[in-house]
């Protein structure tokens, strides 16, 4: 009975969809005959049209653009008044009334801040990444915005790129799961006010450029892509995303922006994508430096392959009118890439109401709230790696004299992390701020901030984009320092990166703790006293030094708006640490690219091995393994595992088995752990990885209690693409893994026939 009904409900689903497209269809077809090609190549045509910097400065003449029927979108604009001015024109103005698409870079939230993605992802709870998205669309909504830049899915095993802080981390698993939640938070139904359109990012591979440096060459087979590298974008497509987003980078020596191969045989024919494909910020230009035609010729080639929009380049409004005449493109292509723009505006509801993002009393009610704000604090204490914890000097107790000292200690704007193009700092608490409000008359709080970020000025400035840190003379500011933790029970450092250290165009060589700042660490540690050092992070730096001399150590990343109270929260006990981290941190930079789930080779070294092997796949002088693995974190309790147990010893190729494990909580504190599944494929048509991600599972266990977590383990789980790109799973033996992290996992055996 169940199984009739749930068939028939998907059946009167498909039907209702069936018709919404049908009428969209009839509306769209409807509106572009009555279009001329000049308004149908503006619909391909979007540019910046507020003072919110995220490319090259642009200047251009965008109302009189929009007033000609020449503009498809606009972006960087806030506040629902001026894009309300905006849609008048649009709507009134023109001779068909197309509404405008209304963009901008919403990554981790708009006025209410999260912690950056690749923050969020270390809480392995893809249901709060969902709320948070969905947060963040509310609050853009009411002030206008129909259209996020996000989310960016792109894996990346290189801790060298500054943009490892906009993703979810090195596994396709985990990235692919919060793919899903991203889209499905920020867009809903389309049918709400608070439902805007997401913009999937960068499509493909821009997180697997050469050497971590932004913008540069990528080149891998096509197998590492379709195993690797595309499982999040697919995962988006079938979430229902709306746009996608080309990347800057070469796919198979093509600029992704002008590859057909990339944009319409993989994207749309393998996988059904029906939304419209976005460039990013002027890459339709960036073509030509690629060195595959002019402004022309490249406009052709992106029309062609399957970009519909452009960012900023104007290649589609300047040149698509004489290729048409030419014959160097035709009016279908044009129409095509017209229709996806329009069918966008269509599902966002613009045509039934152009204005529904413009209620200008909605700023009010939904943005910043103190709603908002508590969802966003809960998340960010999830997300929090404590990384050590010698002799439980954390929690800290809220009394004595607690020396807060460092450069990121006293500043709000750098606390929110990179791409919050919308945020409001002023309004934000600093630490030293959260601090203090958080021990109250129970202690006393002292600070200095210490240091500069860096002894080099210039790297400072070019780091901070304009969330200044306060340079002074670092010999006065060690010892000012100094006298105030020679008087304190405990030490607290805040140190690190600035925020804009990772994201775009901030790539590093050198991920250690800047210079000045380990030199005041180092002279701290001397006094003999507790230190407890708070390391703000975009990516995974090499803590190796820190590792062994710093008692206690927690990676805070980035944590949005109300990052001062969460950390409190976690510092003092009022919360547990719970996040696990999804890049593996290394030893040393030479060790990069870094990560759990690579190949065995031919001579491989066993995990944990501590000298170095001659004629073996290892470094003479650091050991092969990460300082911390993917998947690690501390807690405050302690938790141990059983033996994986499987209900059946095998099964068939089109079956299923369920692997569960007991999780007891050991320790004296109730607390969530995220239980990790791994599988590895130990023969295959082609070399597999040693371990790969397969679930997961945040559950939470009060002390002394046992917990008995299952999960069920489907074909899916075990396929891959081979070397000719077939997709399927081999017969034979595999290891089923559970544990807390990548490396302390225990395993037994599956037989598939």
């Amino acid at each position: 009975m169940k199984k009739t009904l749930l068939t028939a409900v998907m059946a009167a689903a498909a039907l209702a969809g069936a018709a919404q497209d049908s009428k969209m269809d009839e509306f769209v077809s409807s509106l572009m005959q009555k279009m001329t090609i000049e308004e149908k190549i503006g619909q391909l045509t979007l540019q910046v049209a507020g003072d919110i910097t995220t490319g090259s400065v642009q200047s251009s003449p965008v109302t009189e653009r929009i007033a000609a029927g020449r503009m498809g979108g606009v972006f960087n604009v806030k506040g629902a008044g001026k894009i309300r001015q905006l849609q008048d024109i649009a709507v009134k103005q023109t001779r068909l009334g197309i509404p405008l698409l209304v963009g901008m870079d919403v990554v981790h939230g708009y006025e209410t801040i999260f912690p950056i993605p690749l923050a969020m992802s270390c809480s392995w709870d893809t249901l709060a990444i969902e709320r948070s998205a969905r947060i963040a669309a509310k609050e853009a909504s009411a002030d206008g915005i129909n259209w996020t830049y996000s989310p960016m899915v792109d894996i990346s095993m290189d801790a060298r790129w500054g943009r490892v802080a906009e993703g979810s981390g090195e596994d396709p698993y985990l990235g692919s799961c919060i793919a899903r939640a991203m889209v499905r938070g920020y867009q809903g139904d389309y049918s709400g006010k608070a439902d805007i359109m997401a913009c999937v990012k960068h499509f493909a591979l821009y997180g697997a450029v050469e050497a971590g440096k932004d913008y540069n060459t990528v080149d891998m087979s096509r197998m590492r892509m379709y195993n690797r590298y595309f499982p999040p974008y697919r995962a988006a497509v079938d979430a229902g995303a709306g746009s996608f987003m080309t990347s800057f980078n070469l796919v198979d020596g093509i600029p992704a922006t002008g590859n057909r191969w990339l944009l319409t045989d993989v994207l749309r024919k393998q996988w059904g994508f029906d939304g419209f494909v976005v460039t990013d910020y002027e890459s339709l230009m960036e073509m030509t430096r690629h060195g595959v035609g002019d402004l022309a010729s490249v406009s052709v080639q992106a029309l062609k392959a399957g970009t519909d929009m452009e960012m900023c380049s104007e290649g589609f409004y300047k040149t698509l009118g004489q290729s048409l005449k030419d014959g160097r493109v035709s009016t279908d292509d044009i129409d095509r890439a017209c229709r996806r723009v329009l069918e966008a505006k269509y599902k966002l509801g613009l045509f039934a109401d152009p204005y529904k993002y413009c209620d200008e009393n909605r700023h009010a009610t939904d943005v910043y709230t103190a709603e908002n704000r508590a969802e966003a604090r809960e998340l960010a204490a999830k997300t929090f790696v404590l990384l050590k914890n010698e002799g439980g000097l954390l929690p800290l107790k809220k009394q004595g004299k607690i020396a807060l000292i460092g450069p990121l200690a006293d500043n709000a704007a750098n606390l929110c992390g990179t791409w919050c193009v919308a945020y409001t700092p002023e309004r934000y608490s600093t630490l030293r701020q959260g601090l203090e409000r958080a021990v109250g008359d129970k202690a006393t709080v002292m600070y200095a901030q210490g240091c500069n970020l860096t002894r080099d000025a210039a790297l400072q400035k070019a780091a901070e984009f304009g969330r200044t840190i306060p340079r002074g003379d670092d010999e006065a500011m060690k010892a000012e320092a100094l006298r105030v933790a020679a008087g304190a029970d405990v030490i607290v450092c805040a140190m690190g990166e600035c925020s804009d250290m990772t994201g775009e165009s901030s790539s590093r060589v050198d991920l250690e703790l800047p210079d000045v700042q380990r030199e005041l660490l180092a002279e701290l540690l001397k006094l003999g006293k507790p230190v407890v050092l708070l390391n703000f992070s975009g990516r995974p730096t090499v803590m190796t030094w820190e590792q062994a001399r710093v008692p206690a150590i927690m990676n805070v990343w980035f944590g949005g708006s109300e990052a001062a109270d969460a950390i409190c929260d976690v510092l003092f006990g009022d919360r547990v640490p719970s996040g696990k981290l999804t890049m593996t941190m290394p030893q040393a930079v030479g060790q990069i690219p870094l990560y759990y789930n690579h190949m065995s080779t031919g001579r491989p070294v066993p995990e944990g091995i501590k000298s170095y092997r001659k004629y073996q796949s290892n470094y003479l002088d650091v050991r092969n393994d990460p300082l911390y693995p993917f998947g690690y974190g501390l807690s405050y309790t302690t938790f141990k595992y059983s033996e994986p147990r499987l209900s059946a010893d095998s099964m068939a190729v089109d079956g299923s088995v369920k692997v569960s494990v007991d999780v007891t909580n050991t320790g004296e504190r109730d607390a969530d752990e995220v239980v990790q599944l791994y599988i590895r494929d130990l023969v295959a048509k082609i070399s597999r990885p040693v371990k790969e991600l397969k679930g997961f599972s945040r559950v939470h266990i009060k002390a002394g209690e046992t917990r008995t977590v299952e999960f069920t383990i489907v074909p899916d789980m075990l396929k891959y693409y081979d070397s000719e790109l077939n997709y399927g799973l081999d017969a034979g033996e595999f290891t089923v893994m559970t544990g807390p992290d990548s490396r302390r996992v225990k395993g037994c055996k599956l037989t598939v026939y």
